[in-house]
């Protein structure tokens, strides 16, 4: 079992400031000091780097819309410093109010049992529950799986990029009931503002069989953007915004004209614009900018691309003035 949240507070509070260099812990304590919501991640909040990380960012996006992040990955002092400064292990790790909360399993416990809501000093508005159909084949083996279990329910989660999962479990706080074709499904919030219209289904196809998910919600997929496109479009006067999600070292050494970097301020601009906005994420090769653009997909981004093979395609395909590197 992981520890307590008190045990975790207290092995915080314990810590002895000396352990850390006198100008680290100052950059810490000033970033604590500063945000009244703070997560220490892999990552950032639009491209998580590891599952833990996503899980907290999950969290959190369902409960408030500003929060800061930090990402260890691009600074070591910090990665390391920071489980010092914490006396905890891992990372993430999630402060509120400047008091350290945990990591992604006590942050999920504490959202589970509304403490987090409390801590977070929010009040949960009200989520109509969503029309969901479920047929008949479905709603056969969906009974089954509860049979014999008192107190369980059927919990339908849809994850970071629409991934479903259906499980038994008991019911949470903040959680949404819904009832259908004689089964009773409890999703958590996020996943109730996003379900409105789905269709479980149950399909057997010879040996094969199983669950069959459709949601009218759901975004169409990344689109592959060429670089000799992304000039087309640049040309014919297209309505887009392109977006860099390298650092801005990179940045420094070479830019698409007309790009819009990815930091903080960027993030801001992002989630200011309409979901139908066509998007373009561009990195040095189009893995960074593949996961950016996923992020932004499941974000509610209808139409969300990116730009194959990066700025090194730029160079190599359409501008030889950008350097590559």
């Amino acid at each position: 079992m992981p520890p307590s949240r008190d045990n975790a507070r207290e092995a915080s509070m314990s810590m002895a400031p000396s352990s850390l260099p006198p100008a680290l812990q100052q950059r810490i304590q000033a970033l604590v000091d500063d945000n009244e919501v703070l997560l220490f991640m892999k990552g950032t909040r639009q491209q998580p780097q590891c599952g833990f990380s996503a899980r907290v960012v999950g969290i959190l996006d369902g409960l408030i819309s500003e929060y800061h992040t930090v990402n260890v990955l691009a600074d070591p002092d910090i990665r390391q410093g920071i489980k010092v400064f914490s006396d905890w292990p891992t990372i993430p790790q999630l402060y509120i109010k400047g008091e350290f909360v945990g990591g992604s399993d006590i942050v999920a416990q504490a959202a589970a049992s509304g403490e987090l809501v409390e801590m977070l000093g929010i009040e949960l508005e009200e989520i109509e529950p969503p029309a969901v159909t479920v047929t008949d084949a479905a709603a056969a083996r969906l009974s089954e799986a509860t049979r014999g279990q008192p107190g369980a329910f059927l919990r339908f989660s849809i994850g970071a990029g629409f991934r479903y999962q259906l499980s038994v479990g008991p019911k949470q706080f903040g959680d949404v009931e819904v009832s259908a074709n004689g089964v009773t499904l409890v999703l958590d919030r996020a996943s109730a503002k996003i379900a409105e219209g789905t269709v479980i289904d149950f399909e057997r196809q010879g040996l094969q069989q199983g669950f069959v998910i459709t949601n009218p919600n759901e975004p169409k997929p990344v689109s592959q953007l060429s670089a000799a496109e992304l000039k087309q479009w640049q040309d014919e006067g297209e309505d887009f915004v392109l977006v860099d999600v390298r650092t801005p070292r990179e940045r420094g050494i070479a830019a698409i004209a007309g790009s819009m970097l990815l930091d903080a301020e960027g993030a801001k601009t992002l989630e200011s614009l309409p979901k139908q906005t066509r998007l373009v994420f561009q990195c040095h090769h189009g893995m960074r900018s593949q996961q950016a653009a996923e992020y932004y997909r499941d974000q509610g981004f209808t139409s969300v691309y990116n730009l194959s093979g990066g700025i090194d395609a730029w160079s190599r395909e359409v501008d030889g003035t950008v350097p590559r590197y």
